[in-house]
């Protein structure tokens, strides 16, 4: 039986990325480790879910969001019952399924808001991590926050120059605009050691476009880019 989940790739640097961050940059505990789990089985529900709003095949991916969604919500009850705030992460997260639900009704899944939308969704699970390890939201936390979203905006925008508007040369524009500005703010308010994490975005996004890369091959090159934005800024944000 073939497992049916979403083809975005990315998405799941989206997934780890913030979650393992808040892990390691809080307190790892053995709470984490079903806190994953339902973390991954919710991600997987929202694809089914999201075709079920499309009403593509609705009893096929009904089928598979009820496979996907009922372990992941047994593992949430009993993460509630053991601190009962985490649910107003879950909470936070309504409003920006309800946005990607509303672009996958009506077939804009590529719209940048919904690709906002998710990002933030994401970058939510990493401060559920994070205040599962310490039981608090700190400076670091919020940090977390906003350089996880600083860096997966900038992915959003150097990958849809690289495919789907790569002969748009206004996104060209706003690519290298995002990323230099970003670096170039950093270093000015005194935060280069943030700015470091973030020049290897800087170089793919110039040097790679107009490249003609594969999908596959621009994939793990953002493998090897996440690796090095998350030891430079667990390395970072740790002292």
């Amino acid at each position: 039986m073939r497992l049916v989940m979403a083809k975005q790739h990315g998405a799941w640097a989206m997934l780890l990325l913030p979650f393992f961050m808040g892990v390691f940059l809080g307190q790892p505990t053995i709470i984490h480790i079903p806190l994953f789990i339902a973390w991954l089985f919710l991600y997987l529900a929202t694809y089914p879910l999201l075709m079920c709003l499309k009403k593509r095949k609705v009893p096929f991916y009904l089928k598979w969001f009820s496979i996907y969604f009922s372990p992941a919500f047994i593992i949430l009850i009993y993460l509630i019952i053991v601190d009962y705030k985490l649910l107003y992460f879950g909470l936070a997260m309504v409003p920006f399924f309800m946005i990607n639900g509303y672009f996958s009704k009506n077939k804009q899944e590529r719209a940048l808001l919904n690709d906002i939308a998710a990002i933030i969704s994401f970058c939510i699970g990493g401060l559920a991590s994070y205040y599962m390890g310490t039981g608090q939201l700190d400076t670091v936390a919020f940090l977390l926050f906003l350089v996880n979203f600083l860096y997966f905006l900038g992915s959003t925008f150097y990958v849809k120059t690289m495919i789907r508007e790569k002969k748009n040369v206004k996104y060209k524009y706003v690519s290298w605009g995002y990323h230099i500005g970003l670096v170039a703010i950093l270093v000015i308010i005194g935060y280069w050691q943030f700015a470091i994490s973030f020049l290897p975005s800087v170089l793919r996004a110039i040097l790679f476009y107009g490249k003609k890369i594969t999908i596959k091959t621009i994939g793990i090159y953002e493998i090897g880019n996440a690796i090095f934005f998350f030891i430079v800024m667990f390395i970072v944000l740790s002292n």
